[in-house]
């Protein structure tokens, strides 16, 4: 059912000037739908419209359109004055009686009730508008700093268990890698769900796309409904999902995790559009209707979902503080700098850091398989609904060491900030933290340099937003020697999570302790377009970040193509 408020809100711009046909609804004729135009100030003909359009939609199964034409009365807001531009249709306006009145004389005519009868219905519903607005008058009047009981609830949720036994997650994972009797498994595809379905019985290690099915699998068995939906959902952006199937020899479809013997919730899988705002849109109203399903959406690159980012401001960070209303929506975004160009690397971390506040929505930025498991199960089991967005990765989805183990999924929960498990010697000698997220901690953990470092220790910060504060005090509490905190990021200064997480890092960081950010600098695009050049500066964050000291360069030969060289800070 489609719907247009057709009151010209733009009342400046005559519609013969923002469209190239004479009705708003024409767009519609190009995909053979039904367009029903009335007029709302017939009360009785804007029901029967949405009759025959339902009727329709019943009748056929497809959809059907609505043209509702009428007007602002007091132009874009009541403090306009639209009689500036349109002088005459709204003299017209001031003159025309509204619908309350039209319809009320018409009830009237056919005696089908009292003149006093209209308006005492008229008068208890502005009572009860007057009555509205003098409570919100007399909230908004509170002091500052006096609790308000109306407010966003901020309080934390009890933890879910989130963690699940061996049994239960080998018998899944049979299920999730087997396929009906003749069905033939692409070639190159075959032996990698082999090595998943083997993985947990051979005490194998789990990826992320394998971490991400048990996780799902796991709701459905526990009555959970799940939707996910995105550009690539169904095979995986960059090929690693393979959660629908395609008969090599017939091309039919076959999907496991929708085929569990003991499944008591359904799982939609669908490929959309790549039209972000679009699905977004419909993804948080899908949400906002099944409180009790875990949606997800997931953007091709985390780039993408600029186009959905009047859904994020409009509604998915603000619904909470504007109307009371919350979501398990949760945003699946690429995000990693790996020489792939300004379009292709960035979910723009910052944006989302900047919006989160009042508890309204939960941003974390993953480095394990297990992490994602436990974020996931947390995100659709966890009392308080709240909006997840989540920076998934790109080249972690395959690096040997961002793998999980399967004891990782039995026991534990998800970990809001992780210790340095590549210490290279006593937390006595630490006097360097460096806290990171997502990717940047497999390059500094990875320099050849970093198993004689004893003095640093590289921690990661899992769970963005709510600020982990409790957490964070109690890691730089364990160091005792702790001298300066590193904040380490490969997004520039002016983006990913810097600015935000600086700012509360100040507020805990322990008397004597200095602070250092490490990362590129101030930069108008969100990263290199050259890989060379991505590679110099990737280079450059991870020795500065753990002190390592600068190569000796080569001197530049004589002659003019190497008289300059570039400083891989771009400075």
């Amino acid at each position: 059912m489609h719907l247009i408020t057709n009151n010209q809100l733009g009342f400046t711009t005559e519609p013969s000037e923002a469209r190239s046909t004479r009705y708003a609804s024409d767009l519609a004729k190009g995909f053979d739908i039904p367009i029903i135009h009335v007029n709302a100030d017939d009360v009785e003909a804007c029901i029967a419209a949405i009759r025959l359009a339902v009727a329709f939609r019943d009748r056929f199964h497809r959809d059907a359109l609505i043209d509702v034409i009428g007007y602002r009365r007091f132009g874009h807001n009541e403090t306009d004055e639209p009689a500036y531009t349109q002088p005459v249709m709204y003299e017209r306006i001031k003159e025309h009686p509204p619908v309350r009145r039209l319809y009320a004389d018409e009830l009237v005519e056919r005696a089908l009730i009292a003149p006093e009868e209209a308006e005492e219905m008229a008068a208890i519903r502005y009572g009860r508008l007057a009555d509205a607005h003098a409570r919100l008058k007399a909230t908004m009047a509170k002091d500052v700093d006096e609790e308000d009981d109306e407010g966003p609830d901020r309080t934390p949720s009890r933890e879910p268990k989130t963690a699940l036994p061996a049994e239960t997650l080998r018998s899944l994972n049979e299920q999730l890698y087997q396929v009906p009797e003749g069905f033939h498994v692409h070639r190159k595809l075959a032996p990698q769900l082999e090595r998943r379905r083997k993985a947990l019985a051979e005490g194998g290690l789990v990826d992320w796309a394998h971490a991400e099915a048990l996780a799902l699998g796991s709701l459905l068995l526990q009555k959970v409904p799940v939707r996910l939906t995105g550009q690539d959902t169904e095979r995986g952006t960059f090929s690693q999902r393979h959660m629908v199937l395609h008969d090599t020899e017939t091309g039919e479809k076959y999907t496991p995790i929708t085929n569990l013997s003991k499944a008591g919730a359904p799982l939609e899988l669908h490929n959309s559009p790549l039209s972000e705002a679009a699905c977004l849109g419909f993804e948080y109203g899908y949400s906002v209707h099944a409180p009790e399903a875990l949606v997800l959406w997931e953007a091709q690159f985390g780039d993408f979902a600029n186009s959905g980012q009047v859904i994020i401001d409009q509604f998915l960070v603000s619904g909470l503080a504007k109307w009371g209303q919350t979501t398990r929506l949760t945003m699946l975004l690429p995000h990693g700098y790996e020489g792939s160009g300004p379009e292709h690397s960035s979910a723009r971390l910052e944006r989302f850091m900047q919006l989160g506040s009042e508890g309204n929505i939960r941003i974390a930025y993953c480095t394990t398989p297990a992490q994602y498991f436990h974020l996931l199960r947390r995100q659709a089991l966890v009392e308080k609904r709240r909006p997840l967005v989540v920076m998934t990765p790109k080249s972690l989805l395959r690096l040997p060491a961002a793998a999980s183990t399967v004891d990782e999924l039995t026991s534990g929960s998800f970990q809001f900030v992780m210790d340095d498990p590549t210490l290279p010697g006593p937390r006595e000698e630490v006097t360097r933290l460096i806290l990171c997220s997502g990717k940047v901690y497999y390059d500094l953990v990875g320099h050849e340099a970093r198993e004689t470092m004893g003095h640093v220790a590289v921690c990661r910060v899992e769970l963005l937003y709510p600020f982990a504060e409790n957490e964070l005090r109690e890691l730089m509490a364990s160091y005792p020697s702790l001298e300066t905190v590193v904040w380490a990021q490969e997004e520039p200064q002016n983006m990913g999570a810097r600015s935000v997480m600086e700012a509360r890092i100040a507020w805990i960081l322990p008397d004597r302790v200095g602070y250092e950010y490490v990362g590129r600098p101030l930069r108008a695009a969100p990263s290199e377009g050259y890989p060379a050049a991505h590679l110099a500066q990737q280079s450059w964050i991870v020795r500065r970040a753990l002190g390592v000291p600068e190569p000796a360069r080569e001197e530049p030969a004589e002659s003019v193509e190497a008289t300059a060289t570039t400083d891989p800070a771009g400075d």
